[in-house]
């Protein structure tokens, strides 16, 4: 008869979870003003957007995080959208290149984003666009990039 201790995961060797340097916050209440994001977006090289398209945006996900550094500026974002029932996506995950934490708060806020979905929305695929330095950080949260050979492709519409 097998002892239920030798059925037990040890758990003492997994990772802490990753944390904001001192004096960040990481927000999830109003999002931040379309204007605000417009600069970040605009800072990480993504192309300009109208202020109400990314309001509508805004408006029709589901949640957002917001990561500001100790100045209050906005230095980090991602926001989710879903189906609710078979598949979640995040939306232009960013950290601005100018902060000196900028792989920290990538690596908080994908931490973060995955634990609220896998909590919250338990059996969805997820996906998302990512820059490529978020990279690194994906694969430490167990993203592959192009398992078996998937290939995902967008269309910016104008």
């Amino acid at each position: 008869m097998k002892t239920i201790q030798s059925l037990l995961i040890p758990f003492r060797n997994l990772p802490s979870p990753p944390t904001l340097p001192q004096g960040y916050g990481i927000e999830s209440g109003d999002p931040p003003a379309a204007t605000e994001l417009q600069e970040l977006l605009l800072a990480c090289g993504e192309p300009p957007r109208k202020p109400e398209r990314l309001e509508l945006a805004l408006q029709r996900s589901i949640w957002h995080l917001s990561v500001r550094n100790p100045s209050g500026e906005l230095v980090g974002f991602v926001r989710a959208t879903s189906d609710l029932a078979l598949n979640a996506n995040l939306w232009n995950l960013s950290g601005h290149p100018g902060d000196p934490h900028r792989d920290q708060v990538v690596l908080v806020l994908i931490a973060t984003a995955l634990a609220r979905l896998r909590r919250e929305l338990p059996g969805c695929s997820i996906s998302l666009s990512a820059p490529p330095e978020a990279v690194k950080a994906l694969a430490l949260q167990g993203f592959v990039l192009d398992p078996g050979g998937i290939r995902a492709m967008g269309l910016g519409l104008s």
